[in-house]
């Protein structure tokens, strides 16, 4: 396909095409009845004017014959302008009148016709059209009453030619502004698919052009790079955690499988073997929760569990969350304290949020406890709160561990990241992800923030509808006391 057929194919050239030809039918129709509508006017203004200048001299004649017809048209006819006179005998010979001679077809007719004469001109006689009406008197005389309407034959033909020569240019110019509207859009068109191409072809990274002017194109373009930028994150997202993936289960899967091969080259011992056999059920049982959360984390942000949805008191929730990490705060030195509001109602699933609740925690202990001996000066205890404010419910998990540098805030929230390099604590690096796919799920937000020192980790969500929620902290602390908000 040619350039020039691929642009006289294009949408735009044919939509111009077709609002050229409108309009052009339009000016043609518009032109036509202005042109029909003065010919009748001005063929009726000249009709009543010959009528009324025959019926004056009509009555002129009847009044005094010939004789004061003629008188009166040799007087009219020394009157400079476009009407024409003419009182002539039977013989054709002119008695009065600004006519000197008319052909025999004149001579011969009744009534309206058009007819040329000529007249003096500066480059000699000229030719003109004239419009009379030959009315017959008594005796075989002729009276001939008539205008020039040579100016009214050089309007037709001015119209006519302004009509032809408007068409034209119109035609010009709306073939043109097609081909060259045509010509920009194909461009930028082209210049998209190229770009579509090059992304197709695997570089992500690439964007569509965006010319700036706002216009239908620029619009899609933003939103089609807004798409791509998701998917770009969603497939950097995945290249991570498949090589998250090959670090963290291919360990384990390792271990296990060493852990088996060495049992079977020791001597037969059904001791030996049994520990072995319960070693690999904690493995395989580890494995499993890594699937799990990786299950449960694509669910959420699938929409799955976004229906089942109960009202809640979320300091409630929070509070059996709490209990069940007492006796692991207790094991690693860590006071474990709550500082609930009365009464913060969400609307939501209970499941989902004690689960998110419980890997909040469980995080604060594991990463983020301080023995005492190694407090600096600073309590080692891990702090729930609940508040709400500005229509948001909000539970904050706070601790005095060496936190979460800002520039790995966003990235923590990723599957299988764990700042922790030597990885030596037991986890896969899920946790953050799950609960903040649950926020994502709520309507919800996760963010993280400095506890000076330690990691603040506050997780929002919407208040219930029509309900508000209290700040004063009325509920029993599990780990220790109450303290006001």
């Amino acid at each position: 396909m040619t350039a020039l057929t691929k642009l006289f194919r294009t949408t735009t050239f044919r939509l111009s095409l077709t609002y050229f030809a409108l309009f052009s039918a339009a000016a043609i129709i518009a032109i036509v009845y202005l042109y029909w509508n003065t010919t009748v006017l001005l063929s009726r203004q000249l009709n009543q004017t010959i009528d009324a200048e025959l019926k004056g001299l009509a009555e002129q004649y009847r009044a005094g014959g010939r004789d004061q017809l003629v008188r009166i048209v040799a007087q009219r006819s020394r009157t400079p302008g476009n009407s024409l006179y003419l009182v002539a005998d039977r013989n054709e010979k002119q008695l009065a009148g600004n006519l000197s001679a008319v052909s025999p077809q004149l001579w011969d007719s009744v009534g309206p016709v058009e007819f040329f004469y000529s007249r003096p001109a500066p480059g000699g006689m000229e030719q003109r059209l004239a419009f009379a009406n030959v009315f017959r008197l008594p005796g075989g005389d002729r009276l001939i009453v008539g205008r020039d309407i040579e100016d009214r034959r050089e309007l037709s033909r001015l119209i006519r030619s302004t009509m032809l020569w408007g068409l034209g240019v119109m035609a010009l110019v709306g073939l043109g502004g097609g081909y060259w509207v045509s010509r920009r859009l194909l461009a930028r068109v082209d210049n998209l698919s190229a770009t579509t191409r090059t992304i197709m072809a695997g570089d992500l990274s690439r964007r569509l052009p965006v010319s700036g002017s706002g216009d239908e194109l620029d619009r899609l373009a933003q939103s089609l790079n807004l798409m791509l930028g998701r998917i770009e994150q969603l497939m950097a997202g995945m290249r991570e955690v498949s090589d998250n993936i090959a670090h963290d289960l291919k360990t384990p899967l390792n271990r296990l499988r060493n852990r088996v091969e060495e049992a079977l080259r020791e001597p037969p011992d059904e001791t030996a073997y049994r520990a072995a056999l319960e070693r690999t059920i904690e493995e395989a049982d580890g494995l499993m929760k890594t699937f799990n959360a990786l299950l449960s984390i694509a669910r959420l942000e699938a929409g799955a569990g976004g229906d089942d949805r109960d009202s809640l008191d979320l300091s409630a929730v929070v509070s059996d969350a709490a209990e069940l990490y007492e006796p692991v705060a207790e094991e690693r030195g860590i006071a474990l304290k709550v500082d609930l509001a009365r009464h913060v109602p969400v609307r939501g699933n209970r499941q989902l949020l004690g689960q998110a609740i419980a890997n909040l925690i469980d995080n604060a202990l594991k990463y983020g406890g301080v023995p005492a001996a190694q407090a600096n000066g600073h309590a080692s205890e891990v702090v729930v709160r609940t508040s709400s404010h500005d229509g948001f419910a909000e539970i904050a998990v706070c601790d005095r561990g060496p936190g979460v540098p800002e520039s790995e805030r966003e990235r923590v929230l990723s599957r299988f990241v764990r700042l922790e390099a030597s990885r030596s604590e037991p986890g896969s690096g899920l946790g953050l992800s799950l609960v903040a796919a649950v926020a994502r799920l709520h309507g919800g937000t996760l963010r993280l923030e400095d506890n000076e020192p330690g990691l603040r980790v506050i997780l929002s969500l919407p208040l219930e509808s029509g309900a508000q929620g209290a700040k004063t902290a009325d509920r029993p602390s599990p780990g220790g006391e109450l303290r006001p908000t």
